[in-house]
């Protein structure tokens, strides 16, 4: 159901995760009455997308990115060059996040939110997925969802699921040299599988590509674990598939979904990212997220 609020529209673009924002020009100028209705959007939305916005550049990204809350640097990852905050993924250099994944789960600091920005899109292809991760909690059996309550995953970035695939990268040398600056502090953190939302008070799933085991448990049964896990989550039923043109912005609370990008394409695409804000997860008996492991 389309809702108008003032000039600003905001239409579902699917039955449980996303909208389409009209009527927004975004800027670090943007007033206050239309950043609160983008922040009660994101709230039920998840996920919010705002087409037109060719006049941003990195500078007004960032500018508008610090209304939604402190800049969040990657931990490991140089900013792009003449930049403060964007992380920059460029197919050309072999950036594909083509895995599903919340954003920088291996800290146990998750960034609150990420700003994306079509900058350069293939004419056929490149489409980004959201999934909610309260609705995929909430579809499981209630015996599953007791054992989802009590567990721990550790999370860790011992590889980069951004440059998994050696056939995106250019040489082996760009592979490891790629891998080298991703994995130049290694990070393992302890998060509850299922954390209960600062804001909102719902209950996810916090999971994703950075996940590598399940605390207590031994490999093979942790990835049976996941794989179940991951099963809900990634429903098609439980997703917004979104088709970029050059201009358009997606925001997205980062500790309520998952996301993955869509390696169909063979031209050139650049999308570039600002996250903020930082959150620490706890899980329902209010037991916070904690680092085991940095070198």
């Amino acid at each position: 159901m389309t809702v108008q609020t003032g000039e600003i529209t905001i239409k579902p673009v699917s039955g449980r995760i996303g909208a389409e924002i009209k009527g927004v020009t975004l800027s670090g100028n943007l007033d206050s009455g239309s950043l609160h209705t983008l922040k009660q959007a994101l709230a039920e939305y998840k996920v919010i997308f705002l087409k037109g916005q060719h006049h941003l550049d990195d500078k007004g990204q960032e500018e508008f990115a610090t209304l939604l809350g402190e800049p969040y640097v990657h931990p490991t990852v140089p900013v792009k060059e003449k930049s403060n905050y964007i992380f920059e993924l460029d197919s050309d250099s072999g950036a594909r996040a083509n895995h599903w994944h919340t954003d920088v789960t291996f800290a146990p600091e998750v960034p609150k939110y990420s700003i994306l920005r079509a900058v350069i899109i293939p004419k056929v292809g490149g489409d980004t997925v959201w999934a909610n991760t309260n609705t995929a909690y909430e579809e499981l059996p209630e015996n599953l969802k007791r054992l989802a309550d009590q567990l721990w995953a550790i999370h860790t970035n011992e590889f980069d699921y951004a440059y998994t695939r050696s056939e995106d990268l250019p040489d082996d040398e760009a592979r490891k040299r790629r891998r080298a600056i991703f994995e130049s502090t290694i990070f393992k953190t302890r998060h509850p599988v299922v954390h209960v939302h600062a804001e909102t008070g719902k209950k996810h799933l916090l999971l994703g590509g950075f996940a590598g085991r399940i605390e207590g448990f031994t490999t093979s049964a942790s990835e049976r674990l996941l794989s179940i896990f991951d099963d809900y989550v990634t429903r098609l039923e439980n997703t917004v598939r979104w088709q970029w043109t050059e201009g358009d912005v997606a925001i997205w609370d980062n500790l309520a979904t998952q996301h993955y990008a869509v390696a169909d394409y063979d031209e050139h695409r650049v999308v570039r990212r600002v996250t903020v804000g930082k959150s620490v997860p706890v899980n329902v008996e209010n037991e916070a997220s904690s680092l085991i492991g940095k070198k």
